[in-house]
């Protein structure tokens, strides 16, 4: 059954106008603070917040006396700030921790509401995954909204075991806390990628958003992937790429989180003279080392105003804008008639939370989160991800090349921690078998279904990895759940991919037959079921042995994982074989 975020009756209607004309007592009240009002733009000293029940009654300098009584919760704010609950309007929460661990961070962190792909959870175990995954999100504190996966992938066995049915699409569209589609990439739409666009088309129908993901695109590639309806992207990475997409209505939420940090090269939009409701700001995945660190929206907004950003623009793009953004009208502003989600802070350019209050309780305060977030439990399907059946061993890896001393291959070239673009270069071949060149930075690679075609594979090669000897796994590929592994020494790839089999999903770091690092993620090969700082420190400890390997990227995990996606180009690497998405096909390893 769909659970309403917003609810309301003639008897609520009746208590918040009474609380508002002093004839009945609010709940809660916060007096004497400076409010940053997110419609007008202004700071109002001396405001009084009236809360009765989840809303807010009353707000403004002349509340009567008469609407706290014995039974209010009254806040002294002199000297502080008041500002709305922050929304993250664009993450990915769908992997690596439980959403009732990242509760406690999310609160104490100011962010109140949180809207997250189920892209990863999909791509693995689909309709299924998906509903599990919401599930586990719903009831608990801080308000979860979602976006339905569009299982675009370059595994052709992800892709048609996990897309959603037309049947699927519109039962999940029909729930309230489904806002839209998220992101789709604009290489496969302007390929009119047949099921995307039906896809699309059944979104946009429903009266949802669409998210976009225009990474390259340049007009009029980036006109025509708007023309489809979709109304936001996250990748510009400069001021000029922002202004762009806002002068086509797209909405545009700054990313400065675990995949990219966008705000020191995008800030400069400030000095442009335009309207920018349309400007947001998200962390489109938060690392945990991140959240025990800095904390959570909280810190990125800090970084919003250090970067120069006004603080009231800093606070809009975190609240109103992209709550106007995705209708949801009940939240993102202190006034009348809108759920009570607000932040007690310092002062307007010092972002950390004080008080925190969501849904008008207060789940934060004295530095202590009071709120309990539901446990979450997942259906035993989730534990049981990796079925591979054989173990890998060591010349499983090998790469035959019979009848030759040498070949020409095409190699995934590392030009960033994120983006590869095809390389041909001559390999020596020995007793039949072309082996890695260490001296060039030149590793093999492999990818495995774990799932749904348990132990297909296929190895290739990448450059700009840096390891020396060893090798890293994970089981968190990028929009399909595979296992990526890159390494130099077969025996150590095959124990790598085998230690994941035996954890049921994890990142590992081998090196001369010993596991140096691991994060186990047992629930789907995804999540990892420990408190938090368990899982920074195990993030930690998996890049510091990957750099006494010999990496320079900065983070191993991330660049291991994105190996598959097709989101980001340009030549990706699946269980079929290499696949280049300028030429939209699978191209081969050796080219003569």
């Amino acid at each position: 059954m769909t659970r309403s975020y917003f609810s309301t009756s003639s008897d609520k209607i009746t208590q918040l106008m009474k609380v508002a004309l002093g004839e009945a007592e609010a709940d809660l009240a916060i007096v004497n603070g400076e409010l940053v009002n997110v419609y007008t733009g202004e700071l109002l000293k001396n405001q009084t917040v009236l809360i009765k029940g989840d809303s807010i009654a009353y707000v403004g300098g002349k509340a009567p006396h008469s609407a706290m009584g014995a039974t209010t919760h009254v806040i002294n704010a002199e000297g502080k700030t008041i500002i709305p609950g922050f929304i993250d309007g664009h993450t990915h929460v769908d992997d690596k921790y439980f959403p009732d661990e990242l509760m406690r961070y999310a609160i104490k962190g100011s962010t109140t509401t949180i809207i997250t792909e189920a892209a990863a959870i999909g791509s693995l175990l689909g309709y299924q995954g998906v509903v599990a995954f919401i599930k586990a999100c719903r009831r608990q504190p801080v308000r979860f909204f979602f976006t339905i996966p569009p299982v675009v992938c370059v595994s052709p066995s992800a892709e048609k075991h996990c897309a959603l049915t037309n049947a699927e699409l519109k039962r999940l569209l029909r729930q309230e806390d489904i806002l839209g589609l998220g992101e789709v990439s604009w290489a496969q739409v302007n390929e009119e990628h047949p099921r995307l666009l039906e896809t699309i088309a059944a979104t946009l129908n429903s009266g949802k958003t669409v998210d976009g993901h225009a990474a390259g695109a340049r007009e009029p590639k980036l006109q025509a992937f708007f023309a489809t309806g979709v109304s936001s992207c996250h990748e510009p990475t400069n001021a000029e790429e922002v202004l762009e997409r806002l002068r086509m209505g797209v909405f545009v939420p700054i990313r400065e989180g675990e995949v990219r940090k966008d705000l020191a090269e995008t800030s400069s939009i400030k000095n442009f003279q335009i309207d920018k409701h349309l400007l947001g700001i998200s962390a489109d995945g938060v690392d945990p080392r991140q959240l025990v660190k800095d904390g959570y929206m909280d810190f990125i907004v800090q970084k919003a105003i250090g970067n120069g950003i006004d603080p009231v623009l800093a606070i809009q793009m975190a609240t109103i804008n992209p709550a106007r953004h995705f209708g949801l009208s009940h939240i993102g502003g202190v006034a009348p008639c809108k759920l009570a989600d607000i932040v007690i802070v310092p002062d307007i350019k010092h972002i950390k939370a004080e008080i925190v209050i969501i849904n008008g309780k207060i789940m934060f305060e004295k530095g202590r989160v009071t709120a309990k977030p539901v446990k979450v439990s997942f259906p035993p399907s989730f534990y049981q991800s990796v079925r591979l059946v054989n173990e890998f061993v060591s010349s499983d890896f090998d790469i035959r090349a019979a009848n030759r001393n040498s070949a020409k291959i095409r190699v995934m070239d590392q030009v960033s921690a994120l983006v590869t673009r095809e390389a041909i270069l001559n390999m020596a071949v020995k007793n039949e078998v072309l082996e890695n060149d260490i001296e060039a930075d030149i590793l093999k690679v492999a990818v495995i279904d774990r799932h749904w075609q348990p132990g297909k594979f296929y190895v290739g090669f990448v450059r700009g990895f840096g390891l020396k000897k060893g090798a890293v796994a994970t089981s968190t590929a990028w929009d399909c759940g595979h296992i990526v592994v890159v390494g130099v020494d077969n025996a150590d790839m095959a124990m790598a991919v085998n230690r994941i089999k035996e954890l049921q999903g994890g990142t590992v770091v081998c090196a001369e037959g010993a596991v140096l690092a691991e994060l186990p993620l047992p629930a789907a090969g995804l999540f990892s079921d420990k408190p938090m700082k368990f899982v920074a420190e195990k993030y930690g400890d998996i890049q510091s042995a990957a750099k006494k390997l010999g990496t320079l990227l900065p983070d191993v995990h991330m660049s291991l994982q994105v190996l598959v996606t097709p989101s980001i180009p340009f030549l990706r690497i699946c269980e079929e074989g290499l696949f280049d998405l300028k030429q939209n096909k699978f191209v081969s390893l050796i080219v003569e």
